[in-house]
């Protein structure tokens, strides 16, 4: 995981006692989510101009076999207009739709209102993933040269028609990531261990990242059986302890979605590996202020 380097002293006032110089990674959730619709070319091109170290986005398969980028596995009315610029009347699975039919809607028009400081842009399309990594390797912003990706295989057990199987899901990220030289600098991430072991298993040089949404007791074995390489926990279950557990067996820690200053010092102070952000500017920036990041 790329990083972003943390001095070993604290400044005054922030609340987190002295530490060792460790590495801290901003991932851009969704993009920056915060400031721009999720999942969109834009979205990724205002992390890179925030100087994110990892770019965090979800996957989908339309009916030809494309990855794409969106959270949902379906089209739906709070995320995009339909082909006629309209409001979409029922959720229209992304695996029903072929590529070009899955470019006819418009995903930047509409804005999200959990989201105050989010602009819209109108006529964006959902992105393929070899789009977004075309368009990191052409960009001048000085982070595209070395920025990762952190890729989710959004995949449903018990919606099969939603999704590829596992095995057939893995071999068509697998494929795309090396069709495009980015084995090295992907992450391939998940709820559903079935995809990150057939990742291991075709392509052990990419590395995974188990995600969990609730405490877990024994995560660390759980982890190692999966062979994953970090642990992506939901904010709320993150310790300093279960953290130097996973520590100890050699795996990374990278909790997830934490958008404020109180909750980025407490991540920071309990030893996290990375930080999963809406605003990766706003993180960047109080690094900065808090003389945690090497200008």
């Amino acid at each position: 995981m790329k990083t972003i380097i943390i001095l070993a002293l604290v400044s005054c006032g922030s609340g987190l006692s002295a530490q060792e110089v460790r590495n801290i990674a901003v991932h851009g959730h969704r993009g920056s989510r915060g400031t721009v619709p999720e999942n969109t070319l834009p979205a990724f091109e205002a992390a890179l101009m925030a100087e994110a170290d990892v770019l965090e986005m979800d996957m989908g398969v339309t009916k030809d076999n494309v990855i794409v980028i969106s959270h949902e596995p379906n089209l739906i009315a709070e995320r995009c207009l339909d082909p006629e610029g309209n409001k979409i009347q029922k959720p229209v699975p992304i695996r029903s739709l072929m590529l070009a039919e899955l470019k006819k809607y418009d995903c930047g028009s509409l804005v999200n209102s959990k989201f105050p400081r989010q602009l819209p842009v109108p006529g964006e399309r959902i992105p393929t993933l070899g789009e977004v990594f075309a368009m990191v390797k052409a960009s001048g912003y000085p982070a595209a040269a070395k920025v990762e990706f952190n890729i989710e295989t959004k995949i449903f057990p018990a919606e099969p028609e939603l999704s590829p199987s596992p095995t057939d899901f893995a071999r068509l990220v697998a494929d795309t990531v090396k069709k495009n030289g980015m084995e090295k600098r992907t992450i391939v991430q998940s709820f559903d261990v079935r995809t990150l072991k057939e990742i291991k298993r075709i392509a052990p040089e990419i590395r995974t990242s188990q995600l969990t949404s609730e405490e877990l007791a024994d995560i660390v074995p759980a982890l190692k059986s999966a062979k994953a390489d970090i642990w992506s926990p939901n904010s709320r279950w993150i310790t300093p302890e279960s953290i130097k557990e996973a520590h100890a067996a050699g795996i990374q820690v990278a909790p997830w979605t934490i958008n404020t200053k109180k909750e980025w010092d407490t991540a920071i102070a309990a030893g996290v590996d990375a930080i999963i952000t809406d605003y990766p500017a706003d993180l960047v920036d109080y690094l900065k202020e808090k003389k945690l990041r090497r200008e």
